[in-house]
């Protein structure tokens, strides 16, 4: 009996209790609370590892992501820039089928035209056959003091009236030198214009009315029955030679 009780006390000492403000209670010599911290801080650097982890695992994803977005964006480019490429050479191509074919035309140019003379004139039937060619005229000779009209051609139509719309064809020269000023046969343009109203030189108005139709008349005029002497603006000064053909008159 001497021997168990402090056999006794041991045990109980070991299991718990004890007045307060003792240690903590131990098992065979071990705090309990400090196993517990033990237990709390070893669970401490497996969260952070899962962490990591996760965050690793982000990063990994959202770089091969980006790998991904530039493959498309540069199989996108490569795309355009054959395109591209293919485009520019066919437009090459075209603009040296354009430059060849313009070589090609350039490389045989055909013969400058050569200046042809007006067409005659059509004539109505009983007209005389020379008034389909152009007269050649000559200067005059001497001092001309009043107007003259010389028939070449007689027509055998109605007499030409005060009014009436004439046709003519015409050529103009100076009387002294016979220098050519101006001729509707260069133009292959018969001129029409009413007579004896005032829409034309007073030698023509004087001298072509009562002219059969039909007739090639020549007209010697002073200056003063033409355009006077003054030859401001272009105008033929001085005295006048006209052959004038009547075609028709209405």
């Amino acid at each position: 009996m001497g021997t168990l009780g402090p056999r006794a006390g041991t045990v109980c000492a070991g299991l718990g209790g004890g007045p307060p403000g003792a240690h903590p209670p131990t098992l065979q010599g071990v705090d309990v609370s400090e196993r517990v911290e033990n237990r709390s801080a070893g669970q401490a650097p497996a969260t952070k590892a899962q962490r990591r982890l996760a965050a690793q695992l982000a990063e990994k994803k959202a770089a091969e992501a980006r790998r991904r977005r530039q493959s498309i964006l540069g199989a996108a480019v490569g795309v355009l820039a054959v395109v591209a490429l293919v485009g520019g050479l066919v437009w090459l191509n075209s603009g040296d089928d354009d430059k060849t074919s313009t070589a090609g035309s350039s490389a045989s140019p055909t013969a400058p035209a050569e200046p042809t003379a007006a067409p005659a004139p059509e004539l109505p039937a009983g007209f005389d056959p020379a008034l389909k060619t152009k007269p050649t005229v000559q200067a005059g000779t001497g001092e001309l003091k009043k107007l003259t009209v010389t028939t070449l051609v007689k027509g055998t139509g109605p007499a030409v009236k005060a009014g009436q719309n004439i046709t003519t064809n015409y050529v103009g020269v100076f009387y002294k030198d016979g220098k050519q000023f101006d001729a509707s046969w260069d133009s292959g343009q018969p001129a029409t214009f009413q007579i004896g109203v005032g829409q034309v030189i007073k030698g023509w108005d004087q001298g072509l009315v009562g002219v059969p139709v039909g007739s090639r008349v020549q007209l010697d005029l002073p200056a003063e029955l033409a355009y006077g002497n003054d030859a401001a603006g272009g105008r033929p000064a001085g005295p006048l030679r006209f052959v004038v053909d009547v075609l028709a008159a209405q």
